[in-house]
């Protein structure tokens, strides 16, 4: 079981998965929802630091280099999207925004897509994490909700 758990904790570090893809597998494999919620978050926010303080420093770096430039373009275009949108449409309410934009549980949302708009938004720090870790609260809920009633996502 701690194997599966290992694997779930994982999954939800993944971007573009994250813990939208981890709290349905754990419940594929059977286990416990609230343990494996709880380690899907944990999972979805040990990233949120490193993201918010260096992707965007790395991205700018790496988006001229031969082998790794075209995706490293296309992740800053998505969070530079992102954050444009984000900031468009919330004005001065871009913590909820923020929030919102992580817990709706839709493709090309989550905590690392997020993360990164804010940093490009130059969003501070304690705001970024605390919109990022309500709205993967939320995206958990969303998710085990949909998990146990039967809702197929895949």
């Amino acid at each position: 079981m701690l194997k599966d758990y290992l694997w779930i904790f994982l999954i939800s570090m993944v971007p573009l998965i994250e813990l939208r893809g981890a709290i349905p597998v754990s419940q594929i494999r059977g286990l416990p929802i609230v343990p494996s919620y709880v380690i899907s978050i944990i999972g979805n926010m040990l990233p949120v630091p490193i993201i918010y303080l260096f992707a965007r420093k790395v991205l700018m770096w790496g988006a001229d280099k031969p082998v790794i430039g075209k995706f490293f373009s296309w992740c800053l275009e998505k969070g530079e999207k992102g954050g444009k949108k984000l900031q468009a449409k919330a004005g001065r309410g871009l913590f909820l925004a923020l929030l919102l934009f992580v817990g709706i549980p839709v493709p090309g949302t989550g905590a690392w897509t997020g993360t990164l708009a804010a940093s490009i938004l130059d969003m501070d720090f304690k705001s970024t994490t605390a919109a990022v870790m309500l709205g993967v609260l939320l995206a958990g809920v969303i998710m085990m909700v949909l998990s146990l009633a039967g809702v197929s996502l895949f």
